[in-house]
């Protein structure tokens, strides 16, 4: 009688789980998720081809490259436009009429955001791994989540100061675009959000671009940590949102 019980208690919260991951993935992505996942797949299609026809002896800092974009095209949407979804969608009011259930379901958003972007980097990975070259999958998708991470939590916490999905989309785009000004000048050291692991540079000795490696991607996980804690405290101000 208690083993029916407790298996009657799993199934439906198994039941109350996956209904609210379908429920919020429907409000992150607003019914758009495929047309993103088919965009950053003919991304990643088109620059492959483009690096087998015009790049003879690529190697895995190619991959990583190509790979980059579809990473920032998946993470792009929910994250710019979350907000904006929740107060079209008249969200915004209920979430900020329970004390502190907005923290809690915007943690499980970008959650379920970026674990679903790492699954979706992965297979891509797998495609390029049979299709370009051989090379360590998991590792290359690990890698690839460190920007990704530090992008979307940045374009998170512009969302809660913007308060408008076009908005943060034009300003996310001009912080972009400088940041791959100062990736020209930060190029071989820590501080370039831009970095790859696998581009070793010329003359430099592997250990030290490996220590190079570790501390960008710790300094890319505090700073991803500062925008989240940043986006979760700018969610305190009601009035701002609730205009």
């Amino acid at each position: 009688m208690d083993n029916a019980i407790w298996k009657s208690k799993l199934k439906n919260r198994t039941d109350l789980v996956l209904k609210m991951a379908k429920y919020n993935l429907k409000i992150i992505f607003a019914g758009r998720f495929v047309w993103f996942v088919l965009a950053s797949l003919v991304f990643y299609l088109l620059l492959s081809i483009n690096l087998v026809f015009n790049t003879p002896a690529f190697n895995s800092s190619h991959v990583y490259y190509i790979l980059f974009v579809p990473g920032i095209l998946l993470i792009f949407y929910p994250t710019v436009f979350g907000i904006q979804n929740d107060a079209d969608s008249r969200i915004l009011e209920i979430l900020f009429g329970i004390p502190d259930y907005r923290y809690k379901i915007w943690l499980i958003r970008l959650f379920m955001i970026f674990l679903l972007t790492w699954a979706i980097l992965y297979v891509f990975c797998w495609i390029g791994y049979f299709a370009l070259i051989p090379y360590p999958v998991f590792d290359m998708s690990f890698q690839l989540m460190f920007p990704v991470f530090f992008l979307g939590c940045l374009s998170f916490l512009v969302s809660t100061m913007v308060k408008n999905g076009n908005g943060t989309a034009v300003v996310m785009i001009i912080i972009g675009v400088a940041l791959l000004f100062m990736g020209e000048v930060l190029d071989r050291t820590q501080w370039n959000i831009f970095h790859n692991p696998y581009d070793i540079p010329n003359r430099m000795n592997e250990m030290v671009w490996a220590q190079i490696s570790q501390k960008n991607r710790i300094f890319l996980s505090i700073g991803s940590i500062v925008f989240l804690l940043g986006g979760l405290t700018n969610l305190q101000r009601r009035e701002k949102f609730l205009k």
